[in-house]
């Protein structure tokens, strides 16, 4: 299971110019892996549909979360992001991301942000920067 933090989610959705396929071929190279998200991606992801008050893209969003396994992210995460964030210069948020990630054992976090892969080294795979 490889756990996709939310600006690969966001690509995907808003088919982005330059990153929508690199990140769209990456995930069907891996057609027999299943993909995870947790609340913490689909909160990040709704913010501009909110902000914009576009329904449609609303449901695109919820469209794409459906593909995904839906990951919970119980009181060790916050525990273990905390610890993280500690030892490295990562935000909470990108904290939360690695340790929600570790804490469901994926095999990987994909990811287009080169700090995560800094704290969770070969874990973390940056797909686009």
């Amino acid at each position: 299971m490889i756990y996709l933090d939310s600006c690969l989610v966001i690509y995907l959705v808003q088919q982005h110019p330059v990153w929508f396929a690199r990140v769209d071929q990456a995930i069907a190279a891996a057609a027999s892996t299943q993909f995870a998200i947790s609340p913490l991606v689909v909160g990040e992801c709704l913010v501009l549909p909110f902000k914009t008050h576009d329904l449609p893209l609303q449901r695109n969003f919820e469209g794409v979360f459906g593909r995904f396994i839906r990951l919970g992210m119980p009181e060790e995460v916050y525990v273990n992001a905390a610890r993280l964030r500690a030892l490295s210069s990562l935000k909470l948020p990108d904290a939360l991301h690695l340790a929600c990630a570790q804490h469901h054992a994926c095999s990987a976090l994909w990811t287009a942000d080169g700090r995560l892969s800094a704290a969770g080294g070969q874990f973390v795979q940056v797909l686009a920067p």
